[in-house]
């Protein structure tokens, strides 16, 4: 894939990033470090044609004593980038201080970030903050998954700002997490575009893969799912990096990495729509025939509700539940389904078997 650096508006707050073409690329630094440190990594991005300099000057880190990002005096380090390679800039927000430092020294594009989004208070004092700009926004999911919370946020800046509000996809905290730093959790923003299709989604697999070597599968899956864009962090030196070094590479793979994505078109063509409607239409029949299946199974599940209720057993039945999770395990990796899906299918399935259940244990007995 050849990526060229599209022009996308003057900046000083008047940045237009709707003329972008898919995928609009940010990258950048995790945290503005030094000003030789930017503007380096600035210059080898402008090769790969980069629309949207990225850089944190306020990190906010769980842990205190960590770096916590060079502050005000960096935004100046972003601004000379721009002056030098012509790639607009963009940085995080977290309440109106930042807000305002950053109107006054001509950012061009801020985000709100996942610690930030999950306090309706602070995304609104930023909103009020906005009011009557037309600066371009992003709105970060919330740590975990709250859809509602997330869209919630979003809708607090489109109401205060006249300028584009975009969404961006990190991923999500979870408990047990292993293979990924934040689970992708995808449904959760496919949930998000059906809500609001005309939102656009830009997905940051360096939160969600935590190291370089899932950063090309994730991007992939981001392209293949529609989303508009990718942010992934980039440093000069990534080894030598004060935050996230882990999950940070340089421009040179940044490159690379873009050159084996495939990108394909979000529109459906009209040469092959007949039969992508024949595969669909399958996919319909299936998803009914599954309904029936489950509300087969939960007429089961009031059976033995009304069982265990005569026999004076509790509903859950830890044995019987270990058996059925893992020989449902078992079926789903012989059938080639992931691991992470069945466990998530089983688990929601067990969640409704018990309330159905308990509907049939607190149901008063009625004389006849």
């Amino acid at each position: 894939m050849v990526v060229t650096n599209n022009p996308i508006g003057s900046p000083h707050n008047t940045m237009n990033i709707h003329g972008v073409q898919r995928p609009f690329l940010i990258s950048g630094p995790c945290s503005a470090e030094s000003q030789d440190q930017v503007l380096e990594t600035a210059v080898a991005l402008k090769e790969k044609g980069v629309h949207l300099l990225r850089a944190g000057i306020w990190k906010p880190r769980t842990r205190p004593d960590a770096f916590e990002g060079m502050g005000i005096e960096a935004l100046e380090w972003l601004v000379q980038a721009r002056a030098e390679t012509g790639i607009p800039v963009a940085t995080e927000v977290a309440n109106k201080e930042h807000v305002e430092a950053c109107l006054k020294a001509g950012i061009d594009v801020l985000w709100i970030g996942a610690r930030t989004t999950v306090s309706p208070f602070a995304v609104q004092e930023i909103a009020d903050a906005l009011k009557g700009t037309s600066l371009p926004i992003m709105v970060k999911n919330p740590m975990h998954a709250d859809l509602p919370l997330w869209m919630g946020a979003i809708e607090r800046v489109q109401k205060a700002t006249n300028g584009p509000v975009w969404a961006i996809h990190r991923g999500f905290s979870r408990y047990g997490q292993q293979e990924y730093r934040n689970a992708p959790m995808w449904e959760i923003a496919i949930a998000l575009q059906m809500a609001k299709p005309e939102l656009k989604i830009i997905c940051d697999p360096s939160h969600i893969a935590g190291r370089p070597d899932l950063l090309e599968p994730v991007a992939q899956k981001a392209m293949d799912l529609g989303m508009h864009g990718l942010m992934i962090e980039s440093h000069c030196r990534p080894s030598e990096a004060l935050s996230d070094a882990d999950q940070q590479i340089t421009p040179t793979e940044f490159g690379a990495l873009l050159q084996r994505l495939a990108i394909r078109d979000i529109h459906r063509g009209p040469q092959d729509s007949a039969s992508l409607d024949a595969l669909r239409l399958q996919m319909d029949s299936i998803d009914e025939q599954v309904i029936e299946l489950l509300q087969a199974r939960m007429t089961l599940a009031r059976e033995i509700g009304q069982y265990k209720k005569s026999h004076g057993m509790t509903i859950l039945q830890m044995s019987r539940w270990k058996e059925v999770f893992e020989t449902r395990g078992d079926w789903a990796k012989a059938a080639g389904l992931g691991p992470e899906f069945i466990a998530t299918y089983l688990e929601q399935v067990h969640k409704e078997s018990i309330r159905v259940q308990n509907e049939e244990m607190t149901q008063k007995n009625i004389d006849k």
